[in-house]
This record gives C-alpha cells, sequence and structure tokens, in this order.
C-alpha cells in the first residue's frame, strides 16, 4: 500500500517505529526487525512502562570499549552499554550492542547467534524498565525475565 506521501506502508512504518536500528563502525542489520519490533514493545508492555524512543547501536568491540572508557570510566570489553534518559515507567534511551561480543558469547555459551542477540537486546530494555544486575539476586531476576521473554518470542515466532 502507498500512503498519500507515496511512502510504502512499511517503510513509513519503520521510520515512524519508535524503537530505531543503527550501526557504527560495522555493517550489521538484525533480521527479523518486522519480529523483533512487537516483542520490545510487548516486553515494555509487560512492565507497564511507556515507550518513547529506543535506538538500538549495534557496533565493534573497539568501538563500544572506547564509549565503556569514556562514558563510564570502565577499561573492561562488554556486549551491551544501556544509556537511559528518562526513569521507568518513561524509556527512552540508547542501547549499545557489541556484535563481537554477540558472537564470542554465543559462541562460549554455546547457543545460536540469534539466541544471543535476542538475549542482549532484552537486557538492555530490562534495563531501560528498571531492573538491575549488580547483585546475585538482582542478576538472577534479569536473567529470569530475560527467560522470560525469549520464551516468549520463540512461543510467537
Amino acid at each position: 500500500m502507498i500512503l498519500e506521501n507515496n511512502i510504502p506502508e512499511e517503510e513509513m512504518d519503520e521510520q515512524t517505529s519508535p524503537i530505531s536500528f543503527f550501526s557504527e563502525d560495522i555493517a550489521f542489520e538484525p533480521k527479523h526487525k518486522d519480529k523483533i519490533v512487537p516483542w520490545i514493545e510487548h516486553t515494555i508492555d509487560k512492565y507497564a512502562c511507556n515507550l518513547s524512543f529506543i535506538n538500538f547501536i549495534f557496533c565493534s568491540d573497539d568501538y563500544l570499549h572506547q564509549l565503556n572508557v569514556s562514558y563510564l570510566d570502565h577499561d573492561t570489553l562488554t556486549d551491551i552499554i544501556t544509556f537511559p534518559y528518562t526513569t521507568p515507567p518513561h524509556i527512552e534511551g540508547d542501547i549499545f550492542i557489541s556484535i563481537d561480543r554477540v558472537r564470542e558469547n554465543a559462541d562460549t555459551f554455546k547457543v545460536s547467534f540469534e539466541d544471543e542477540l535476542l538475549r542482549v537486546i532484552i537486557h538492555g530494555v530490562l534495563h531501560l524498565c528498571g531492573f538491575k544486575d549488580k547483585t546475585p539476586t538482582e542478576k538472577e531476576e534479569m536473567d529470569q525475565k530475560e527467560n522470560e521473554a525469549i520464551g516468549h518470542y520463540k512461543e510467537y515466532n
């Protein structure tokens, strides 16, 4: 279907979605964005949060490491850094994901790249929803919520 402004409806939906995907210093685009976006929205709704926007930025280890050093004063590699711009229940933020780390973690944990990417994506979303993972109890709760969300994704896709 073509809308009044001559933009195909599927492109218009992508342009107006509050969830956007970008890449920095690598060429990467997640598969099945049409399934990932409603899954993220469902997860946010489940925790009674209100989505304004989330930008997912996929990058390399080097790029994410530099952010980690510059903004968080951590000189370590990581798979994800979440930058919230509001507090729950309002959701606005940028989520940076190292594709290098996701690939390595998938190998380490003997899971598919796609499953590990879903885990990291929803991990960042859960942080924006107010969940933390600093203590063992928080980490256990985060793991449980990640597993529930991934189970929901697989059940409906």
